[in-house]
């Protein structure tokens, strides 16, 4: 990883290239971010960089968390992330990451948290069909179905697709391309969709699939 940022997705749009084509896109506020700390190999056994992003009061935050940004002398911030980057000799307390980090063209990979659910049916959750309306079937049409044989193996099987909990889970979208940059309002439009709802707090970074020139 060579740079990374936190965002808050802002929503949906299309943006028109240079020969008309509408290319769906999905807009973020990426940055302004603070350097809150950078660790060390030496001191906490590995290279990384953490970031803050969206001011916030002290009383929004925890006495730990509020006590690690007036070490530093900084502002309270409402989220943070570590990015462990390739390098980070360039980074220092105080410093900030902004959306000019990333150039229009490149390739990044976008993760967030999904939108919950709540715990949801088969049908929801895994798209199963519902049960026939006829011959006998019901009362109920919406439930799971056969839960496999009887006296063997006695059981149901491991990882069989039940009804449950249905998302809010962190999912990483990869290779995603950045199309458009706007560095006086902070934005960056990537083409695609992302995880989560509107004003869902995302991590951006370069993609690790080496696509980039």
């Amino acid at each position: 990883m060579k740079k990374g940022i936190i965002g808050k997705k802002i929503g949906m749009t299309q943006i028109f290239d240079e020969i008309g084509n509408a290319v769906p896109v999905t807009v973020i506020q990426a940055g302004p971010c603070s350097v809150a700390q950078r660790k060390t190999a030496e001191k906490d056994g590995y290279e990384a960089v953490q970031l803050g992003f969206i001011d916030a009061k002290e009383k929004q935050t925890t006495k730990p968390e509020a006590g690690h940004f007036k070490k530093n002398g900084l502002a309270v911030k409402k989220h943070l992330k570590e990015f462990r980057l390739d390098d980070c000799s360039g980074y220092s307390v105080g410093d900030v990451v902004s959306v000019d980090t990333f150039a229009a063209g490149e390739k990044v990979d976008v993760t967030g948290l999904t939108k919950g659910h709540g715990y949801t049916g088969v049908i929801k959750r895994w798209n199963h069909h519902r049960l026939r309306m006829t011959h006998g079937v019901g009362p109920v049409h919406r439930e799971v179905g056969s839960m496999g044989a009887n006296s063997d193996p006695s059981r149901v099987f491991k990882n069989k697709k039940m009804a449950g909990q249905y998302g809010h889970e962190q999912v990483t979208i990869l290779n995603l391309s950045v199309v458009k940059i706007d560095t006086a309002n902070n934005l960056i439009a990537v083409r695609g969709a992302i995880p989560g709802p509107k004003g869902g707090i995302v991590f951006i970074r370069d993609s690790i699939k080496g696509t980039n020139a």
